[in-house]
Order: C-alpha cells, then structure tokens, then sequence
C-alpha cells in the first residue's frame, strides 16, 4: 500500500461509510450496498465510545500503535486521557495512509478483536 491521500468521504450511516470521493455533491452513497443517505441522516461524527475507561492496547515489534487504545465502538486505536479514558474522538472512518492500513491489519492480525 501506498501513503496516498483519502479516497472517501467521511461521512456514514448505521456504521456504514460513503464510498464517494471526499468533497462530493448530492446524497452519500456506499457502492454496492443501495444506502444513499443526506447529510442530515449521518451519523454524528464523535463516537460513542469517548470519554470510556481505557487501557493501551498491547504493541507490535515495531511500536504501533504507539500507547493508544483500541476504542471498542469504531475499532479506531485512540488516545488516552490523563485519567485512562479515551479521548474524544471522532468515529474510525478508515486509515489515513498505507502505513497505517498495514500497521492496523498487523495488529488485528496478531491480537485480534
């Protein structure tokens, strides 16, 4: 894989994620599946599992995922907070960039769910 940019847009329904360009016009779409959804029926972007005591997730040979958590709700890898919570963040909507997608199958792959 690649570092190349995002290729999807961020917004999603019921967990499910459009798979139209980022900055698109019209109604958000996930190819292959029939859901088409308006910004207003998206889900908001922070994620439930915010703010949720956390520990940091065991790390691979090579660091990753660098003391962060994995969150239990969008299966994003979060930062803790100074009292072991996860930070608030936005739902995991996709890898950045190539390193990352590897990094993150590495790690499911070694550990698991």
């Amino acid at each position: 894989m690649t570092d190349s940019p995002r290729i999807w847009c961020f917004s999603r329904r019921g967990g499910v994620i459009c798979s139209r360009p980022p900055g698109h016009a019209g109604l958000h779409n996930r190819r292959g599946t029939g859901a088409m959804w308006a910004d207003r029926d998206a889900d908001p972007p922070r994620c439930a599992g915010s703010r949720i005591p956390a520990e940091p997730a065991p790390a691979l040979p090579g660091g990753f995922p660098g003391g962060r958590a994995l969150c239990p709700v969008c299966t994003g890898f979060v930062a803790l907070t100074r009292d072991a919570r996860l930070a608030t963040h936005d739902a995991f909507r996709g890898a950045e960039t190539g390193a990352e997608a590897s990094a993150r199958a590495a790690w499911f792959n070694t550990h698991g769910w």
